[in-house]
């Protein structure tokens, strides 16, 4: 399957979630609606992550997803980063021919709703540092990963360059 990654806008993201920026003039933009947790027992988490950039088109067969919880995903040293998201399906697994591919740029977070499949943190032009906050209660259903059918993410300027 092949994904082309389009601009990421909060009204395409809406259905997963919620896009993050800060705000244009002096003053404060809260996000706690955004910010869910459905464990009375859960924790909120704070971490921090370095990433190196992936190469193009990118191919995996991986998703994820935090059935209790948001994450959120905040820039604090980025290029491009790509965002990949996938509705429920069959068995409550991911509809990868229903993805959606995004291209965050770097002054752009997200936070993707409690049980929405994703991809894995990917950064696109340069190494990245990004702040990451979710809710944990230390069981195996923080995180849950599967494999699906081969796909590839490609992003526009790469299509048009190639004629296609």
């Amino acid at each position: 399957m092949r994904l082309i990654a389009r601009a990421l806008t909060a009204e395409a993201f809406a259905p997963f979630g919620e896009v993050l920026a800060a705000p244009d003039a002096p003053g404060r933009i809260a996000i706690d609606r955004a910010l869910e947790t459905r464990r009375a027992q859960a924790r909120p988490s704070l971490s921090f992550t370095h990433k190196q950039p992936s190469a193009l088109p990118l191919v995996s067969t991986t998703m994820e997803r935090h059935r209790h919880s948001s994450q959120t995903f905040i820039p604090m040293q980025a290029g491009r980063w790509l965002v990949l998201v996938a509705p429920h399906g069959a068995a409550g697994r991911p509809d990868m021919e229903r993805a959606r591919a995004f291209v965050a740029r770097p002054d752009q977070g997200v936070t993707y709703a409690a049980d929405v499949w994703h991809h894995p943190l990917t950064v696109l032009d340069r190494a990245a540092r990004l702040a990451v906050f979710m809710w944990k209660d230390g069981t195996p259903s923080d995180d849950e990963f599967v494999e699906v059918a081969p796909f590839e993410i490609h992003l526009p300027e790469a299509e048009a360059a190639h004629g296609l």
